[in-house]
């Protein structure tokens, strides 16, 4: 699976929010894109999902597929964050039911006990390390029937961490996923990898982690990002 972006651009009723810009994503490997703060990197990962139509320019998946079902833009700030309000086990139960699974009590109970993440079930979500936060919102949209692209926007908006999202991201990417990571406020010498740029046509390869053949088997085989370095990134706050 592979979705391109051919130089994309979007207009909003008071002007430009995307200049033209090309980009890929495809399976097993991780992109990572750089942009302005503001609203030009959310709106580049609306296009790739197939929720916003580019004023020019194309975005195309190869082998051809609905990107509404393909593509999961995670955490966008005004589209697809929760409720900062609501309490974890709230937040799981909602995404999971979106993800057409269990999302009962039980079900949610196990979902986070499975996950690391039972002793923060009634914490509000807006109170959750960085670490633990990208990391579930990040699982459970792996979880949902026919997703094969994820694309975590902005987390450089909540932790200066970047091993914070750099470690989920790679992970989803060794399970076969097709990875993009939107960011914004990180210096690019801190990035991990040559990033695609926002107005850019010109682009660097996504960075691989898994073969593409493995996506057969993670989109059954859920696991969890787990071990001590990631265990210590989420007791810290932001």
């Amino acid at each position: 699976m592979r979705v391109h972006a051919d130089r994309v651009s979007l207009d909003g009723p008071h002007g430009p929010l995307l200049p033209p810009t090309s980009v890929i994503v495809e399976e097993g490997g991780l992109t990572v894109v750089h942009g302005e703060p503001g609203v030009g990197v959310t709106a580049l990962g609306l296009a790739l999902a197939g929720r916003l139509r580019p004023t020019t320019g194309t975005v195309t998946a190869e082998p051809a597929g609905e990107l509404r079902s393909l593509v999961a833009v995670v955490d966008a700030p005004g589209v697809s964050e929760p409720d900062e309000a609501l309490p974890l086990r709230v937040v799981v139960g909602e995404e999971l039911a979106l993800a057409h699974r269990p999302a009962g009590k039980p079900d949610v109970a196990a979902w986070l006990a499975t996950h690391d993440a039972a002793p923060f079930a009634g914490t509000r979500f807006e109170s959750l390390a960085p670490a633990l936060r990208i990391r579930l919102l990040t699982e459970l949209a792996a979880e949902r029937a026919g997703v094969r692209i994820l694309v975590l926007d902005t987390p450089d908006r909540h932790t200066s961490d970047v091993a914070t999202w750099t470690e989920v991201a790679r992970t989803q990417a060794a399970r076969g996923f097709a990875v993009a990571v939107l960011t914004a406020t990180t210096p690019l010498s801190a990035l991990p990898q040559p990033p695609a740029r926002i107005g850019s046509a010109e682009q660097p390869d996504p960075v691989r982690y898994g073969a593409p053949e493995d996506s057969a088997q993670a989109s059954t085989e859920i696991s969890t990002a787990t071990g001590a370095e990631t265990a210590a990134a989420e007791g810290d706050r932001a």
